[in-house]
Formats: structure tokens, sequence, C-alpha cells
């Protein structure tokens, strides 16, 4: 496919795919309830056999996760499986199996919004309160009053200088706050990349959460796997990375420019996507 198609909804190319793999906040929600729209779509995919996985740059556990959208309204049963970058970060440093993961020490300093711990919760690791002390830093979250990379510049200078490696277990690079939308952790992980840090991210659009979302379905061919999203740097560069198909929504963080065609937009042909709509509709 050459150039990106508009498309009503998901009907018309129900054919092309046997999985679908969702991203969270402006797909299904944006914070209040879950969109109408969406859960009407997500019991139609389920009618037609269609396997749903919602997969998500949260740095939070795929627990929290569900049940955060069970109380917008999307009960677990609604989906088949929730993968989330932080759940993808857990299981790496429990099984300490392949790089990163393996070759990071015990000693980890933590940065996790609102001071979560279940990203650490039963591993094999001892929680420092500073990073002259730890063997890694682990990004999970970051609260809104440390949002700002120049907050952590003092604490974060001499961990590059001595190359401490950071896991960033959340690579998006805004969110929204109370005062809207504010740095996320993927800036704070490139601003320790600025310092000359060693940066190792595990969601979209990195390698590791689309290769556990294929483990997750049983390793189907990738070709066979629709990725929904709204963002071109996360969800849809991302899944064209992984060869699978990709259909963007304008109606999230683009939605400033809804009247620029998706290729003037998309930029590099990594960003262009297969599909696209406004929402996520049946």
């Amino acid at each position: 496919m050459d150039e990106t198609i508009e498309i009503e909804g998901l009907r018309t190319i129900v054919d092309r795919f046997d999985h679908v793999l969702l991203d969270q906040w402006g797909t299904l929600h944006e914070g209040q309830s879950i969109f109408p729209a969406a859960r009407d779509c997500l019991a139609r995919l389920r009618q037609a056999g269609k396997r749903v996985l919602v997969l998500s740059n949260s740095g939070k556990r795929a627990r929290s996760n569900a049940q955060r959208l069970a109380s917008l309204g999307l009960p677990t049963d609604a989906y088949d499986g929730i993968l989330t970058s932080g759940e993808v970060t857990w299981n790496g440093l429990k099984k300490r199996t392949r790089a990163p993961f393996a070759e990071l020490g015990r000693g980890c300093f933590l940065i996790a919004r609102g001071g979560d711990r279940t990203i650490v919760d039963g591993l094999d690791l001892a929680i420092v309160a500073d990073p002259e002390n730890a063997d890694f830093i682990l990004l999970a979250g970051l609260d809104d009053a440390a949002a700002d990379p120049e907050y952590w510049r003092q604490r974060l200078t001499g961990a590059a200088t001595r190359s401490l490696p950071m896991l960033c277990a959340n690579p998006d690079l805004a969110m929204f706050g109370a005062q809207g939308l504010i740095p996320a952790p993927g800036a704070l992980a490139h601003f320790y990349e600025m310092l000359g840090g060693r940066v190792t991210f595990v969601g979209k659009p990195h390698a590791p959460i689309f290769k556990a979302a294929l483990d997750e379905l049983g390793q189907p061919p990738p070709a066979r796997v629709l990725m929904v999203g709204d963002s071109l740097d996360h969800d849809i560069a991302g899944a064209h990375a992984a060869g699978m198909l990709t259909l963007f929504l304008r109606a999230g963080v683009h939605r400033d420019s809804p009247n620029e065609p998706v290729h003037g937009v998309a930029g590099p042909n990594a960003r262009t996507p297969h599909w696209t709509m406004t929402r996520l509709a049946w």
C-alpha cells in the first residue's frame, strides 16, 4: 500500500487482520470515560472473532491499567488482554534473560508517579534513595511538579557522567497534567541522553513492546496484526517497524492539524499509516 486510505470504520477492512492492538489514551478514552463508539467497536471486533490487546506506554503494571479502564467503563471481559510498557519492563527485570535487563545490577534508583512501586514489586532489587548509590535508573513515571527536566539536572548530571544506565518504561514525550500538556517520562529520558547518559526505551515505538505483543498473541504473522492509535511517532512508527498494519486516528494528539494531509503530518514513510479515520469506530 503506497498511500493512506481514509475509512469510516473498521468494518471496511475487517478481512485484512486477525488481531488488533489498541492504544489507550486518545483511542479508547481521554481520561473521563470510554468513548461509546470505541466500546461498540470492541464488541464488534470480538463478535467477528478478532483478538484485541490494549497496548499502552504506561509505566504502571497491566493490572493497574485494567482497573483504570474498568473505572472508565470498559470491563476486562471487553478485550483479550492489556500490555503496558511497565509490564514488559517488570517481566524483563524478573527474567533477566536478555539485554538490556540481564546486564543491569540490583541497585535501582526509581522515578515513579505518586510514589508508585508496583513496577518493582516482587523483583530482586535494592531501591536506593540517590543515583550515586545505584546500578541503574528506572524511569516509570513523573509527578506533575517534577515533570520539567530541569528539575532533575543536578541529580542526573553526575549519573550521566559516570554512564549510569537508565531504563525508561514510558517513552511518551508529553502527558496531560492539571495545567495542560507537560513533559512526560520520555522527555526526561531524552534530557538524560543530552547530558551524556545511556537510555534504553521499552514502550512504543521501540521493538520490545511489539515483540511482547506478538508473544502474547501466539506469534501470528505481523502482517495480520493491526495497530490502531493516535500517535504517528509512537503507534504508527513502532508498528510499521514491526511489520504490522497501521490505522491512524486524527482526533487525538495530532488534532490541531485536522485539515493537513496525513502524509504532510506523518513525514517519513515510517510514520505513514495504511489507513486513517477520525475516531475509533466500527
